[in-house]
Parts: C-alpha cells; structure tokens; sequence
C-alpha cells in the first residue's frame, strides 16, 4: 500500500482517482480548500482542507501523513474564466504548483502525478495530437497548465523529482458505480449542461456553428472521468522508472462536435431538447483530439468506458439519483 496525497481530492476528477488508489489497494488523503470541491466527496480517506497556496499547512500535512507520491488536481479549470480573470489562474494554477513543489522538496516528497490539459496545445495544427506536439496555449487556462510543467521539468531536471504530466482531454462522465460525480458551480461543461435541459425541459445554446470542422460546432475528445482516475493511478505506480518528466495524452483517440453530442443525448435520454446558436466562446480552439497510444504502450491503460453512450448513460443515472448537496464539483 503508498500513501498519495492527492490535492483537489474533493473535487470531480480528485475523488474518482482517490476511488481509483484505494481500490488497487492505495491509501489517498484529500487535500481540499472546498472553494469548489465538497466534503461528501471525500469517502476512500481522510480529508485535510488547506489552500494549494499554503506552503507552511501543506509541509504540515506532508510531514503528518508521509505521503510516498502527490497527485495535483487543485486548479482553476474554466477557459472563459481565465479569460476574464487571468490573475486567480497564474496565482492558483502556477503559484500554486510551486507552492506544492517547495512543500513537497522540504519534506523530501519526491513523486509527483500532475493533471495539466490538453489546453498547453492551443489550435494545434494536426489532429490527433500527440505529446511531442508543439505547446502554444491561446487562453491563460492553458498557460497556466503549461507554466506548471515547466516549473516541473525543471525541479525533475535539478531535484531528482520524478513526475509524469498527465495532459487530458474532456473529461466527461461518473463513477459507473453511482457514488460521485459531476455537478460544478456554475457548471459550463457541455454534457452536463445538456443532461440538466433535458431533466428540466430547458433550452440549451450551441457556442458557434462556424468552425472549420464537418457541421460548424467544435470537436472534443471526451474520456470517462474512471477511465482519466485509473490512468493517474498507472502512472503513480510507474514513478520509480522515470528519470525525466513524462507527458501522457488521456482521450478516447477520437472526436465528437457539439451537435454530435446533442443527438446522443437526445438518443440516450429519450428527451426532446431545444437548443439554439450563440456565438463563439473565446479561447475554444475548433478541434481537440487525442493520439493516446503512449499512454496505452507505456501505462498499459486502456479508456473502456470512453464511449459517448457510456459517458452519457453514467453522467444521466447520477444526474437522476444526486441530490445538488451530493454533487462533487471542481
């Protein structure tokens, strides 16, 4: 059994990988702020509520639990956000990584599982990406996700930290399971937002039908958040080989635009939803998908749930049985 201290473990994609560590026999403890995760979602370990930017309370759970690896999740992760507010993601996204990376080399903590984005690419020129792709981010969400690697090349390249990056894509979906899943605050993810219009009988807005792609709308790569946890528990335990920062590309390989998923919905569903055209949202590049074949040669990792039907089925039985005060967010 490793103890991994898993910050924004309170959080949507945080929980389903403390599910995933204690279910191959780990023992995750959560480190949460709660701004926007929640406690109920905290169920495979203890919780320690602390700020990512808390140097001197992350030594002090470091040094309390004697962690063997960190996966980080604790960041700000909404692009028109960064957009509007650039400063909280450059504080809590980059300033926040090197708060963890000075917490973690003074308690002698020397594995690390980040979760950066496919987002470091910006308007790549070729789909699907892979990871020596060049990184040119055009929103700060990205930025501050590529700021954060590099901050962890170089603690790799002077330190001795071993540490993988672990770049992925839409992540989408709940536990098959039932016990967590997704429901931020305000949500602006494209299959809840759905899943909510036909719950509700509510409208739904298509952001954009004048992309360069085959019916106008982007084109994402969704992977099943279990399918994204058990990746991250993967490469926890392969650590120990790395001797430079590894990046890791986490989608089904494959796309689907925003009209595409609308019909699945409507499809798995069976609901009728109205949707309408707004314009562009900006920062949102027309295409992002992903080359997963390292992941799937080095890690041994394959995305079983990744479908859309899956994601959309699991997303729909938790949307139907969670109460708003269950939901886990971030």
């Amino acid at each position: 059994m490793a103890t991994v201290l898993v910050t924004g473990g309170a959080g949507y994609i945080g929980s389903h990988a403390c599910k995933a560590l204690a279910g191959a026999g780990h023992k995750p403890v959560a480190y949460d702020n709660l701004s926007r995760g929640h406690a109920q979602a905290v169920r495979w370990g203890p919780l320690e509520e602390g700020d990512i930017l808390d140097q001197a309370r992350l030594e002090a759970v470091l040094a309390r639990h004697r962690p063997d690896a960190v996966m980080h999740f604790a960041a700000l992760a909404y692009v028109a956000e960064s957009v509007a507010d650039p400063a909280i993601y450059y504080r809590n996204n980059a300033q926040g990584v090197l708060s963890l990376l000075e917490a973690m080399r003074a308690k002698g903590v020397d594995r690390l599982v980040f979760s950066s984005s496919c987002a470091t690419y910006g308007a790549p020129s070729t789909t699907p990406i892979r990871e020596d792709a060049p990184q040119a981010p055009i929103n700060p969400y990205g930025a501050s996700k590529l700021m954060g690697e590099r901050m962890i090349a170089d603690y790799v390249a002077a330190y001795g930290l071993r540490a993988v990056a672990m770049r992925y894509f839409n992540a989408a979906g709940a536990d098959p399971d039932g016990e967590i899943g997704e429901a931020h605050d305000p949500e602006t993810h494209l299959i809840p937002l759905l899943l909510d219009a036909a719950a509700t009988g509510g409208r739904f807005t298509i952001f954009g039908d004048d992309y360069p792609t085959a019916d106008g709308s982007c084109v994402r790569d969704y992977v099943h958040v279990a399918d994204l946890a058990h990746a991250h528990v993967l490469a926890c335990e392969r650590l120990d080989a790395l001797a430079d920062l590894t990046a890791y590309n986490l989608g089904a390989g494959q796309g689907a635009s925003n009209f595409e998923v609308l019909d699945a919905v409507r499809r798995r569903t069976g609901c009728a939803i109205e949707a309408d055209v707004g314009p562009r949202r900006p920062g949102d590049p027309a295409v992002l998908t992903a080359d997963p074949t390292r992941a799937m040669r080095e890690l041994g990792w394959t995305p079983r749930l990744s479908t859309l039907d899956d994601i959309i089925d699991t997303a729909w039985r938790w949307r139907k049985q969670s109460a708003p005060a269950a939901a886990t967010s971030g």
